[in-house]
């Protein structure tokens, strides 16, 4: 990118007239194909320099990918590969042989990691199901052939219990103690995981695979021990009975799990396009073995994750899903022949009638989703403000919260997923559903530093609201049988199931809270196989889409991505400012001169700046723009040109081709004035360094009066991380995807503010805070002291301990600028608006990491 200061001052020597400099730069950007021999003979060269700078660059951390450049070099790659290979195939002997079997090996390089990528993921998601299940009814007994099976395996084939399974007392008070402590001591050791080894463990994860699917670089998100301790810690934290899921965990260990495996592979290691391929296609192998839906998963991808996905991928993401879900279906987990637990199959039918039952639960789960998403995002806001140095002891507070509300009602003390599954059977019968502290309880719970998602805690409550619906529905249709209203109902047979309202009221809430209607439509059939209910299904989430669109666009995971401030273009959201691109563009930059800037100067401006690229002009006062060049690419060129000695330390940079005589003609002899040895000492050497291998000369570049929507198009669709402005050849500015958001933010914030929805806290409100404060760290404190100091919720109880964690990431950083970073989505931005630091800067390189509790 370009920089935000002043231009660097520079002797500016002769130059050509202007219509040779521009003639010059169109012979630059001739296409390979007019090069002809003499560009392919170049081809292995800088496909050899193009893999050395990749080695050094690997991608700043919190930085964004240039899909241009990656396309680019991957091109030069091929063609690289194809010279090396061409004769091999017309000569007979081993060394043509052995060349044939790696290019085909090469070749399916793709399919064979995608297989084994599919594999793990079916054998990761089936051993945690199973250590899930046993972890949550370890709380309620144990089973006394085999300590290691959970109640059902325990007791396998017998429908209401057996004389295996015993409780851990005969006493209710008892089992709720050890209930209680269960849940407390799984929630703690899953907080501690996360906090002390992995933090980008923490949540459920789909909002950053979406922006590092998007291009952007977060370093250790997708690395081994985030998977590991997400691995480790996720049953812990659905068992300790909080109310979240483990769907989104599923495509978050997926991705890991693609990303680690990938790594082993040449081809996924030089080539950013290839590995945003396997992260597509394990994301929809997570659904897949998180629903039991392969299909479901490939439309999740498409629908929600991927903001690239060609035919190409969705091949890969098809097969991907296709290998976890066999390998998931031979392991058979529940060993009941079902993917997932709450897995049904409905051989009644429904009524014309019911469609008027059926929108009701689509306007509920529009409702629901808009009130979940909206008091979530304050609920994180209130998180980042005030208990965000107790990561520990919120988790292990609303663990045991949740023990001592949920235990006394059978439906909310068994686990979401099995409640579910009776919710959705067909078999009568009425019990007492309660699910509105379950929605307070997803609220508080998802986005806590433990692994957790959000689907099935939302599944459940429209399962909830959905069951409830139907039951009245029978209720209705028992007091009037001979209504005309129930008409079309049958004699003797039964007319309403409620576990059809209920499987619809939990796809009515999974579309309401991710603002997704194909894949989830698809999704709930699958988990069905019943085709007959796939209009009603369709009926439900379409209205659940329009009713949540009225409040807000865009998901939970949409508004945690703005919440959290990454440098993310939806693709699915269209934008009308109705102004030019100039309105938005930085004007005030850092460029190069072509030919006068000294290499010392270069140096200093790089230890100076963290700028990740500069444009290149021939000189500063006529701006004519000449390519641009990044940061890595400078700083490698120039030790390069160190390593190789013989420069002079007045030895200036060349960013252009143009031949050196045409730039700086010799000055005639007569004219040269004496010179001393300490002259000498300092032109001796080379005067020159060549720089122009290294340029990119064709940068993308736009007219300033260019809609500011088709320059955000141009992000979506091509991915370049900067676009340079330039007015008749002659640069005028350049703008990023960050300056595109700030100026959305900003037209936003103007219109929410005449709207008067800017509203700060009141008096009581921050009292009841400051309460909640003292009492958080008086618990902290009491903590700290019964065990010695070993165990420290409060990073003021710790002291410098934070600084020094312990671990395998580095995420460290000053927590000074925190303010700055707590920015709300849309109508949840409440008192402050987005500022520059908002933004994680998506085209600066970023020292050091940030940490989670930060974004």
């Amino acid at each position: 990118m370009s920089a935000r200061s002043t231009s660097i001052s520079a002797h500016s020597e002769s130059r050509p007239s202007l219509p040779e400099r521009r003639f010059s730069r169109r012979l630059s950007a001739l296409s390979t194909l007019e090069h002809g021999e003499q560009q392919d003979r170049t081809a292995p060269a800088e496909s050899a320099l193009t893999e050395e700078i990749d080695k050094i660059k690997r991608y700043e951390d919190f930085t964004t990918i240039d899909w241009v450049q990656d396309a680019a070099r991957e091109q030069l790659r091929r063609r690289a590969r194809k010279q090396e290979s061409a004769g091999f195939f017309d000569r007979e002997g081993k060394l043509g042989w052995r060349r044939k079997l790696w290019e085909t090996f090469d070749a399916g390089q793709a399919w064979l990691v995608v297989t084994i990528v599919g594999a793990t993921i079916g054998f990761l998601a089936a051993a945690l199901n199973i250590i899930t299940e046993w972890l949550s009814d370890v709380k309620l007994g144990y089973c006394t052939t085999a300590f290691y099976l959970n109640e059902q395996f325990c007791c396998y084939g017998a429908d209401n219990g057996c004389d295996e399974w015993k409780r851990w007392s005969s006493f209710g008070l008892v089992n709720y103690f050890l209930y209680f402590m269960f849940s407390v001591l799984f929630s703690f050791v899953a907080a501690y995981l996360v906090k002390t080894y992995a933090p980008y463990s923490a949540g459920s994860g789909i909002s950053e695979i979406k922006c590092i699917i998007a291009g952007f670089i977060m370093k250790g998100f997708l690395g081994f021990w985030t998977l590991f301790i997400k691995a480790m810690s996720m049953p812990l934290a659905i068992a300790s009975g909080l109310s979240v899921g483990k769907e989104g965990p599923s495509v978050h260990y997926a991705v890991c799990t693609g990303n680690v495996i990938s790594r082993y592979f040449s081809k996924y290691q030089r080539n950013a396009s290839k590995s945003r391929e396997i992260n597509t296609a394990t994301a929809a192998a997570g659904v897949a073995v998180a629903f039991g839906s392969p299909i479901g998963g490939v439309l999740f991808s498409l629908e929600e994750v991927a903001s690239s996905f060609p035919l190409k991928t969705l091949w890969r993401s098809y097969f991907c899903a296709l290998v976890a879900t066999a390998v998931l279906a031979g392991m058979n987990p529940f060993r009941t022949g079902q993917l997932v637990m709450f897995q049904v199959t409905y051989d009644r039918s429904w009524h014309f009638f019911e469609l008027i039952f059926f929108i009701i639960i689509g306007v509920f789960g529009g409702l629901y989703g808009a009130f979940v998403i909206k008091w979530n995002i304050r609920w994180a806001a209130f998180r980042k403000s005030h208990l965000k140095d107790y990561p520990i002891l919120e988790v292990v507070i609303w663990a045991g919260l949740t023990a001592l509300i949920c235990y006394p009602n059978m439906f909310l003390r068994i686990d979401m997923t099995e409640a579910m599954e009776m919710l959705f059977r067909e078999c009568e019968g009425g019990h007492d559903y309660d699910g509105l502290c379950e929605t307070a309880l997803v609220i508080v719970s998802y986005g806590t530093k433990v692994p957790g998602g959000i689907f099935v805690p939302s599944m459940a409550i429209g399962a909830y609201f959905g069951r409830m619906v139907g039951i009245l529905v029978q209720a209705l249709h028992e007091s009037f049988p001979d209504s005309r209203f129930f008409s079309a109902c049958e004699p003797d047979v039964p007319c309403i199931t409620p576990g059809t309202y209920a499987f619809l009221g939990a796809g009515a809430c999974l579309g309401g809270i991710m603002h997704l209607t194909v894949s989830v439509t698809v999704i709930m059939f699958e988990l069905t196989g019943a085709l007959t209910y796939i209009l009603p299904t369709m009926i439900v989430v379409g209205v659940t889409k329009a009713v949540g669109e009225r409040f807000g666009k865009g998901g939970i995971a949409d508004r945690m991505i703005w919440f959290n401030g990454f440098p993310f273009l939806d693709n699915k959201e269209e934008h009308s400012f109705g102004v030019p691109v100039q309105q938005a563009m930085t004007s005030e930059l850092t460029m190069l001169p072509a030919t006068s800037l000294q290499v010392k100067a270069a140096e200093k401006l790089l230890n100076d700046t963290s700028y990740s690229g500069f444009p290149i002009v021939e000189d500063l006062e006529t701006r004519t723009l000449i390519g641009y060049i990044g940061r890595t690419e400078l700083r490698y060129a120039i030790d390069k040109a160190k390593k190789a000695g013989l420069m002079s330390p007045t030895a200036k940079c060349i960013f252009t081709t143009q031949p050196t005589s045409s730039l700086d003609p010799q000055t005639p002899l007569s004219s040269v004035p004496a010179v001393t040895f300490e002259d000498i000492a300092s032109s001796s050497g080379q005067q020159t360094v060549d720089f122009s291998r290294v340029v990119d000369p064709t940068p993308i570049s736009v007219h300033p009066r260019l809609p500011l929507e088709t320059v955000m198009e141009l992000f979506k669709k091509m991915g370049p991380r900067v676009i340079l402005i330039e007015h008749r050849g002659h640069l005028v500015g350049l703008v990023t995807v960050k300056d595109c958001l700030k100026y959305q933010f900003k037209v936003e914030a103007l219109e929410h503010s005449r709207d008067g929805e800017v509203h700060s806290p009141s008096e009581g409100q921050e009292r009841f805070l400051d309460v909640l404060q003292g009492i958080s760290e008086w618990v902290a404190e009491r903590v700290a002291v019964m065990s010695s100091g070993r165990v420290r919720l409060s990073p003021r109880i710790a002291g410098s301990s934070g600084s020094r964690r312990r671990g395998w990431m580095r995420v460290a950083r000053d927590d000074d600028d925190d303010e700055g970073e707590r920015v709300g989505g849309e109508g949840e931005r409440r008192g402050r608006r987005r500022g520059e630091g908002d933004i994680l800067d998506g085209t600066e390189d970023v020292d050091g990491g940030v940490e989670l509790e930060h974004r």
